[in-house]
């Protein structure tokens, strides 16, 4: 698992950060996305998929969470 960093910008897009690889992108699908649940399966505009136990939707971003890399061996 990843420490990732989750945040919105103000037209409520979320963008991707993984420091270990200074990897920063667009999330383009997330499986869960409402005020009951958030998280999931999520998309990266580079298609790469990752992971986010799903929750609450967090009261602010940007977030830190563990992520799992879905598409490949960690």
């Amino acid at each position: 698992m990843a420490n990732i960093m989750v945040a919105k910008n103000a037209t409520g897009a979320y963008s991707f950060y993984l420091p270990k690889r200074d990897l920063e992108d667009a999330i383009v699908a997330m499986e869960f996305d409402t005020s009951e649940k958030w998280g999931g399966e999520i998309r990266l505009n580079n298609g790469g998929v990752y992971y986010i136990e799903p929750q609450a939707v967090p009261a602010r971003f940007p977030i830190s969470l563990r992520a799992r890399r879905v598409d490949a061996a960690e």
